[in-house]
């Protein structure tokens, strides 16, 4: 095998590089808890090195002026989105759609999102967030990203949890992450490849 082969099979057993996107900004949310349960899926395998952006620490005037807080904002969250090879987008549901801060953070990027995968988590009263999730297909439709179509979703999220943000009944819920993860892997790994191979040009 040549070294030019032999990088490029290593590079495609590399993990890749997660970007968790945490949603929500309203006072007393519920995201943290299954952030974090989510991450100690991802953080279990070999494949995927996670980071997060929170969109509750990430001040982004709506107006998309490139003001100069807005630019201190954005240093701490653009870079997290141009190197991931692939995104998890955890949303709760307002008003059957998602959160208005998560809309303006997706805004504010373009090219960070295109041809990479996105993965949908979602959490919510009797929908479980599907709504949400839903309208944010099409949104990224739109910026040339790729949705899996497996999801993770919490009905009734607050009952689903114990005290110690764990699951009360985890088999369901950890079989769908896994599920949801496989697909993000074999689209991100895939998706990848292409890109070394010829810039996208959508």
């Amino acid at each position: 095998m040549n070294p030019t082969a032999t990088d490029s099979a290593a590079a495609a057993t590399d993990p890749l590089r997660l970007t968790l996107v945490v949603g929500s900004n309203r006072h007393g949310r519920f995201g943290p808890v299954v952030a974090d349960w989510l991450l100690a899926r991802i953080r279990d395998r070999d494949d995927l090195v996670a980071e997060v952006v929170d969109v509750a620490d990430a001040p982004l005037p709506m107006s998309l002026r490139p003001t100069p807080e807005a630019t201190a904002a954005l240093s701490g969250v653009t870079p997290k989105l141009a190197r991931a090879d692939a995104f998890v987008v955890l949303t709760p549901e307002y008003n059957h759609s998602f959160p208005a801060g998560l809309k303006n953070l997706v805004d504010w990027h373009f090219t960070e999102w295109q041809a990479k995968p996105v993965g949908l988590v979602s959490y919510g009263g009797l929908s479980g967030g599907l709504r949400a999730v839903e309208h944010l297909r099409q949104v990224f439709a739109e910026l040339h990203a790729v949705t899996v179509r497996d999801t993770v979703s919490f009905h009734n999220a607050g009952a689903a949890f114990d005290e110690r943000g764990a699951p009360r009944d985890p088999s369901g819920p950890d079989a769908a992450a896994k599920t949801m993860l496989d697909q993000l892997v074999w689209w991100g790994r895939a998706l990848r490849e292409a890109r070394g191979k010829r810039p996208y040009g959508g």
